[in-house]
C-alpha cells in the first residue's frame, strides 16, 4: 500500500484496495476486457462505478518489457544473404495483433503475418524468413477501448524507423545497410568536439526557413535537408562563418516526423518573395493563414513518430529510404563546416490520441501512454496530448529514441521541449544510457518550467529548474531573459510597451507609456532598473546558487537569496545547469519586442546596437549560449508572437543581409490581433525598419562577440568553484551607475583563459558612461584583439572606448559592450 500511496499521492485521499493474491494470476486476461470498479451495499445495490486507471497495473506485470532492446522491426543478418525480418510490438492488453506488409506506400497488403505474445512481457513478435528491407508494414492491433468497445485498429508502429507519405506506413530497414548512409558516413562525426557543456555556443534553426527563401539553393532542395548540402549557398557560407567564429552547434527545430504538414503537395506561399504590400495591411496574415492547414511550414511541435525523420523535408516523402539517408547527408554536410547538430525533440506530448486518425500509442495500448486526469481524460497542459513519461514504456520510448538518433543519427545534443514535464529520474536515465552507447558526453538542455499538473511535484520530481540542478542537464534561464528584455512571455497589450528592459529603456530612456513627470513614477523606474541591473548579473554569473553579490540594497546576497516571481533567482549548481538566452523560436524576436519598447524615435542604428547589447549579455554569461537564428540579421517577423504556422513569409531568413522582414504585412490574427493598434503603428513606421548596412553591422559584431567568447575559457567556466572564485562585478549596490555592468574575471592559473585578467563592459545608456575602478588602475589592460581587428563589426571601442591607467577611469560608448584583457599578472 505505501509503494501505490506514494506513487498517486497527487489523487486525494481515499480508500486503498489491493487484489487478493488468488486472483493475481487472472489480471492480465482481466486487463484485455473492460474493468469497472464497482461499490455495492451489504444487499448487493450498485453505488457508485468508475473505470480503471490500469498503467501502473501495466507496469507491475510486465516489468521485464523495460530491458528489451529490440522493439519495433529488425532485419537480422547472421551471414550472407540476410536471413530474417522480425517485428515486436508491446501490447500487453491486446487479444491478437498480427503485422500486414505490403510491397510499397499504396496498394493492398502482400503478406498477413499473425503474431504470437510473450506474455511474461506483453510483447508480441513475428519473424519472416527472408528480408523486407525496403517494403512496408502495419500492425492490426484488437483491443479493447473504453467507451467504445472492442475494435482492430490499423495501426503504424511507435518504433518506425521510417515511413511513408503522410506516415501511413511503416518502413522496414536495417539503418546499418550501406544504402542509407552517405559516403564517409561512419567518419563524419562533428569535428568540433567540446570539452564541457558550457563550451557550447547553439544558434537554433528551422530547417525550412534555413533554405527556402535561399535562391542560391538550387529549387529543388530549398526547404529540404538536401540544402545544408550545398555549400556554396548563401546560407552555407553562413554557418560556415558563424563556425569558424566561435558557433559550436545548431540546434534544429523538430525533425522528427510530425503530423501537421502534408507531405505530399503541401502548397508554397501565395506570396512571392518580392511582393510588395503595405507594411501593416492585413491582407497578407489573410492569404496566408486561409492556407495554413495546407501550406508546407509548421514548427513541428506535434509528434507523430518520435524516432523517424519528417518527410516533408526530403525529396521524396514517399520513399522511406530518402528521409533517412537525406537526413544523415544534412548532418554530415554541418558536420563537415565544423558545427555538432542537435535536436529539439518533443516527448512530452503527441499529435493525437484515443482513436483519433493520427494517434498511435492510444490505439496499441489505450490509456497507458498519455497522463491521466482524476476523470481518466487526457492531461493537456502543455496545448495537446500530455504524455506520462512516469509510466515504464513510456519513459523506455523517449530514452530508445534519443538512443537511436545518437547513435543511428550522429545527434550531438538534445533539446528537450517542456523538459519538466519529465520525471528527473527518466531524464538522468537517458543521460547515462545515451553516453554509455556513444561512448562520449551527449548534452542534453530543456525546457524547464514548473506548470501543470505536475507541477511542484505533485507526480514526480520533475526534471525542472529547480530540480536538476548538479545534473549536468541545462535549463533555459528565464532570470536574465527577463530583465534583459523587460516584463514577461505573457506581456499583452500595453504591457509590451509599458515593460521596458535592461537593453530597452527601462528608466534611461522612457518611451512614450513610461514618460512621466511624476517624482514617486521616476523613483519607481529607478529602483526597477536597479533591479533589473542586478537580475541581469545573476544571469552572468550563471545563476548560481552560491554565487555572493552586492544587490542594489547594499546587501551581499546569495544568488538563491534574491527573489524571482517568489522563485530563487540562482537556482544552478553548476554552470552545465543553465541555458542562458534573450531570444528564441517562442514569442516575439528580440528585434520585434524591441519594436515595442525602444522609444519610436530610436535610430535604426541604435535599434541595432540594442540588438547586440542582448547577445552580448548571452556571449558574456557562465553557462550554455543559445542563440534564436537570425538574431545576427535583426530578424523580425512582422510582430508576430507566435510564428508557429504563420508560413514561410512570416517565418523567412535572408542570407543576403538586404532585409529583416519587418513590415511584411501585420501578422496572423490568431495570436496578434489584440495587439493591432500597437502593432500596425509600429510596422507603418519607415523609421523602423533596418537597412541593409545595419544588418551587415550586426552580423559582423555578433561574429565578433563568437569570437571572444571562444578566445578564453573565462566566457566557459566549468565549475561554480570557479565562478565564485574567479568573478566579481563592480559598479554595484545603491550607489552604481545602473546602466553599466560590469565583470571582473581571473585568469591566472587557468587553463585557456589567454590573460591575466579581462574586464567586460557593458553599457546599455544611449550616452557615453565612465566609470572609476581603484582596483584596477596602474595596469596594463587593452582592448580585446577582437576590437583592435581592422575588421571589427563594431568601431566603437577603437575610437570611443579609453582607459586612464593612472586613474583606473574606463569610458564606455553608448550602447556598447566591450571587453578589455590584461596580458600580464600586473
Amino acid at each position: 500500500f505505501a509503494r501505490a500511496i506514494s506513487n498517486f499521492k497527487y489523487v486525494a485521499d481515499g480508500v486503498v484496495l489491493a487484489v487478493r493474491q488468488r486472483d493475481a494470476s487472472r489480471l492480465p486476461s482481466l486487463l484485455r476486457q473492460q474493468l469497472i470498479a464497482v461499490h455495492e451495499d451489504a444487499s448487493g445495490l450498485v453505488l457508485d462505478a468508475t473505470m480503471l486507471q490500469i498503467a501502473a497495473a501495466l507496469d507491475d506485470i510486465y516489468a521485464g518489457a523495460g530491458n528489451l532492446a529490440d522493439l519495433g522491426v529488425k532485419v537480422v543478418q547472421t551471414g550472407v544473404p540476410v536471413e530474417r525480418t522480425e517485428f515486436k510490438l508491446w501490447a500487453p492488453t491486446a487479444r491478437a495483433v498480427s503485422a500486414c506488409i505490403y510491397e510499397s506506400g499504396v496498394g493492398k497488403a502482400i503478406a498477413h503475418a499473425a503474431m504470437h505474445i510473450d506474455a511474461a512481457r506483453g510483447i508480441w513478435s513475428v519473424s519472416r524468413p527472408d528480408d523486407l528491407s525496403g517494403k512496408y508494414y502495419k500492425y492490426i492491433v484488437e483491443v479493447f477501448v473504453n467507451g467504445v468497445g472492442v475494435v482492430k485498429n490499423l495501426v503504424t508502429d511507435p518504433y518506425s524507423i521510417s515511413l511513408t507519405t503522410d506516415s501511413k506506413r511503416s518502413y522496414v530497414a536495417n539503418l546499418s545497410a550501406p544504402g542509407l548512409k552517405p559516403d564517409d558516413w561512419e567518419k563524419s562525426a562533428a569535428t568540433k568536439n567540446i570539452a564541457a557543456s558550457t563550451d557550447m555556443v547553439i544558434y537554433e534553426l528551422h530547417v525550412r526557413d534555413f533554405s527556402v527563401n535561399d535562391l542560391t539553393v538550387s529549387a529543388a532542395n530549398r526547404g529540404k535537408y538536401l540544402a545544408f548540402t550545398e555549400t556554396g549557398s548563401n546560407g552555407m557560407k553562413q554557418l560556415k562563418a558563424l563556425a569558424d567564429a566561435g558557433l559550436t552547434d545548431v540546434h534544429l527545430l523538430p525533425v522528427f516526423d510530425f503530423s501537421s504538414v502534408p507531405e505530399s503537395g503541401c502548397i508554397a506561399s501565395p506570396l512571392a518573395p518580392e511582393t510588395t504590400l503595405d507594411p501593416a495591411g492585413e491582407a497578407q496574415q489573410a492569404l496566408i493563414m486561409a492556407l495554413a492547414d495546407k501550406d508546407c511550414f509548421n514548427w513541428g511541435y506535434d509528434p507523430y513518430h518520435f524516432s523517424a525523420p519528417e518527410g516533408s523535408y526530403a525529396s521524396d516523402a514517399a520513399d522511406g529510404a530518402r528521409r533517412i539517408l537525406e537526413f544523415r547527408q544534412m548532418v554530415a554536410a554541418l558536420h563537415r563546416v565544423g558545427l555538432r547538430v542537435g535536436m529539439d525533440v518533443v516527448y512530452n506530448h503527441t499529435a493525437a490520441s484515443g482513436q483519433q486518425e493520427k494517434s498511435v500509442l492510444d490505439r496499441i495500448v489505450p490509456g497507458y501512454y498519455h497522463r491521466l486526469n482524476e476523470k481518466g481524460a487526457v492531461e493537456q497542459s502543455t496545448c495537446c496530448e500530455n504524455t506520462a513519461t512516469e509510466n515504464m514504456m513510456m519513459g523506455k520510448l523517449m530514452i530508445d529514441s534519443v538512443m537511436r538518433w545518437a547513435t543511428q543519427y550522429q545527434i550531438d545534443s538534445f533539446r528537450f521541449d517542456l523538459m519538466g514535464h519529465q520525471p528527473r529520474s527518466t531524464m538522468l536515465r537517458l543521460q547515462r544510457r545515451v553516453n554509455r552507447a556513444t561512448g562520449r558526453n551527449i548534452q542534453l538542455i530543456g525546457e524547464g518550467w514548473n506548470f501543470g499538473e505536475v507541477a511542484d511535484g505533485k507526480r514526480f520530481k520533475q526534471a525542472s529548474q529547480l530540480s536538476l540542478n548538479g545534473s549536468g542537464i541545462g535549463t533555459f534561464s528565464d532570470r536574465a531573459r527577463d530583465a534583459v528584455r523587460g516584463g514577461g512571455a505573457a506581456d499583452a497589450g500595453d504591457n509590451l510597451v509599458k515593460n521596458q528592459g535592461y537593453i530597452n529603456g527601462l528608466c534611461y530612456d522612457a518611451n512614450d507609456l513610461n514618460r512621466t513627470d511624476d517624482d514617486a513614477e521616476k523613483a519607481k523606474s529607478a529602483s526597477s532598473l536597479l533591479r533589473a541591473a542586478d537580475m541581469v548579473r545573476v544571469g552572468l554569473a550563471g545563476s548560481i546558487r552560491d554565487f555572493a553579490m552586492i544587490t542594489s540594497d547594499d546587501t551581499n546576497k546569495l544568488l538563491s537569496a534574491i527573489d524571482y516571481r517568489g522563485q530563487p533567482a540562482g537556482y544552478a549548481s553548476e554552470p552545465s545547469d543553465v541555458v542562458n538566452y534573450v531570444e528564441n523560436h517562442d514569442n516575439q524576436t528580440l528585434f520585434d519586442i524591441n519594436a515595442y519598447r525602444l522609444p519610436l524615435s530610436t535610430s535604426t542604428d541604435d535599434r541595432a546596437r540594442v540588438q547586440m547589447l542582448g547577445a552580448a549579455i548571452t556571449a558574456f554569461s557562465q553557462g550554455v549560449a543559445y542563440f534564436h537564428a537570425g538574431i545576427d540579421t535583426l530578424r523580425s517577423k512582422s510582430m508576430d508572437g507566435n510564428s508557429f504556422d504563420s508560413g514561410d513569409w512570416f517565418n523567412r531568413l535572408d542570407w543576403t543581409y538586404t532585409d529583416n522582414y519587418f513590415g511584411i504585412g501585420a501578422p496572423p490574427k490568431k495570436d496578434n490581433a489584440a495587439q493591432y493598434e500597437l502593432i500596425k503603428a509600429r510596422l507603418a513606421n519607415p523609421n523602423i525598419k533596418p537597412t541593409p548596412a545595419n544588418i551587415a553591422w550586426t552580423r559582423d559584431s555578433f561574429r565578433d562577440l563568437l569570437r571572444i567568447r571562444a578566445s578564453s575559457t573565462l566566457f566557459r567556466l566549468t565549475s561554480a568553484t570557479e565562478i565564485k572564485n574567479r568573478l566579481r562585478f563592480y559598479n554595484t549596490g545603491s550607489q552604481q551607475n545602473p546602466v553599466v555592468i560590469v565583470g571582473h574575471l581571473n585568469g591566472v592559473g587557468l587553463a585557456g583563459s589567454n590573460y591575466a585578467a579581462l574586464m567586460y563592459f557593458i553599457n546599455v545608456d544611449k550616452t557615453p558612461q565612465s566609470i572609476q575602478l581603484l582596483s584596477e588602475k596602474n595596469k596594463a589592460y587593452v582592448l580585446h584583439p577582437v576590437h583592435l581587428s581592422g575588421s571589427a563589426g563594431d568601431k566603437r571601442p577603437v575610437t570611443s572606448a579609453r582607459y586612464e591607467r593612472d586613474s583606473g577611469s574606463f569610458t564606455i560608448p553608448a550602447r556598447t559592450a566591450l571587453v578589455y584583457v590584461l596580458r600580464n599578472r600586473e
